[in-house]
């Protein structure tokens, strides 16, 4: 039977065919957005940067409650063996002045209770603690942003790993079918004493060979699969089937260069350390909490004949000002520390900023190039194609051998292998643009 047919399906007939033959399994294919929207949901660290997020809520909410006033209840019992000694000028008893006389006063037994309310009126350091938690709540929403896109990035790459995996093993299947096919025909022309020993050798090496990179392949094909459930916060035991069909839009489209998630934190981070630095300063200002008590004294004696307790009310408020009037210099190092820290936190936007605008023209360039690639490789494969439909003739009229068979099979398969390195770096390429410009999440 001559093979005059092989290869005469180009490569996209072939992987719609794919597509419509996974049809009727609809329901157990998984899309990439399906596997983007479950990571959303189930991925242990975005879970974490959600978390992280919502402690600094609360670190907020836990600075500002330094405004609210402070209610303390205090008590306090004392048993004085030997009661505080006092001295008692002996002029107030008609003595001399100068003349001293030491007199205990007091009872063993004093017992005090009282509610205190301490309001702070005014605290720089407060106020400070307040902004800076405002920002560092900025920080965490937009560490849970960057682990999204993240997931997305990583999920999206397993995903078409995953698809030019199947791609692959659907190549070699279609291979190994040809070369079967061509191994019957030339043991049916060596029965018939027309071809070699060593030609059914070589072409049952070349199926041995395919049917290896095919075991390689699928392998690989598992570990992808399980490396994208991993990522997605699903059970590795759960079964997974994704769409076979790849697809991609070599159209070089322009994305819109927006702010990116790197260079927003480093400008978050910067503003809080201004504020940091700016509560330092502050720190030097006095500062004024309000404060009352009110509650009872008791006293006590247990010694006969006068054996009591007694209880008293006492109540009183009061204004406090606290000002630091000098601590070493601490204060002033760590404000030297901090514009440091400023300075090199406006370096790093800088260098960020330059790194980005350098990844991005790498990126563009590197589409260019691989949408450039995707278009000659897949000529090649037609071209390919059509060499080995014709040697296949060629050998069956006898105008050719299986050496040029063979050689026309291997550059055939090269360029499947090239088209599909092509659409990797594509695809990579495509999606680093769009985490570069900010357009990562943007359907």
């Amino acid at each position: 039977m001559m093979l005059a047919n092989i290869h005469k399906h180009k490569i996209i007939l072939l992987l719609s065919l794919m597509a419509l033959i996974s049809g009727s399994a609809q329901s157990q294919v998984w899309t990439l957005q399906q596997c983007i929207d479950t990571a959303l949901v189930r991925n242990k660290s975005l879970q974490i940067s959600r978390n992280l997020m919502e402690v600094g809520e609360q670190k907020r909410k836990e600075a500002q409650a330094n405004l609210i006033p402070k209610i303390n209840v205090n008590a306090d019992y004392r048993y004085y063996a030997n009661l505080p000694y006092q001295f008692m000028p002996l002029s107030a008893f008609g003595g001399l002045d100068g003349e001293f006389k030491e007199v205990q006063f007091g009872v063993p037994h004093n017992i005090n209770a009282n509610l205190q309310l301490t309001l702070s009126v005014y605290n720089p350091l407060v106020y400070g603690a307040i902004q800076s938690t405002r920002i560092g709540k900025e920080i965490s929403g937009l560490q849970v942003q960057k682990t999204t896109e993240q997931i997305f990035f990583e999920i999206s790459n397993l995903y078409y790993n995953a698809q030019i995996l199947n791609s692959q093993h659907t190549f070699i299947d279609s291979n190994l079918t040809n070369n079967r096919k061509l191994l019957a025909n030339l043991q049916l022309l060596k029965e018939q004493l027309l071809a070699k020993g060593t030609d059914v050798s070589k072409v049952q090496l070349q199926i041995d060979q395919l049917t290896n990179q095919g075991e390689i392949i699928a392998n690989k094909y598992e570990q992808v699969i399980n490396a994208l459930k991993f990522t997605m916060g699903i059970s590795g035991e759960r079964f997974m089937e994704i769409e076979p069909l790849l697809i991609y839009h070599p159209e070089n489209k322009e994305y819109k260069s927006a702010s990116t998630i790197d260079i927003r934190i480093s400008e978050t981070q910067s503003r809080l350390l201004v504020s940091e630095l700016r509560t330092l300063k502050n720190s030097r200002l006095p500062s004024l909490s309000l404060y009352g008590t009110y509650g009872t004294t008791g006293y006590g004696y247990d010694k006969q004949p006068n054996e009591f307790l007694k209880f008293y009310p006492i109540g009183y408020a009061g204004l406090q000002l606290t000002y630091p009037l000098f601590n070493g210099t601490i204060t002033q190092r760590k404000i030297n520390q901090k514009k440091l820290e400023v300075k090199n936190s406006e370096l790093q936007q800088s260098l960020i900023r330059e790194q980005t605008n350098m990844q991005i023209d790498n990126a563009r360039q590197q589409r260019r190039v691989s949408q450039h690639s995707l278009e000659t490789t897949l000529s090649q494969i037609t071209l390919g194609q059509s060499v080995y439909g014709q040697t296949i003739l060629q050998q069956a009229q006898g105008t050719a051998g299986l050496p040029d068979v063979l050689l026309a099979d291997n550059a055939l398969r090269e360029a499947q292998q090239n088209y599909l390195n092509a659409v990797v770096e594509y695809l990579k390429a495509d999606l680093e643009l769009k985490k570069l410009t900010g357009n990562i999440l943007n359907k």
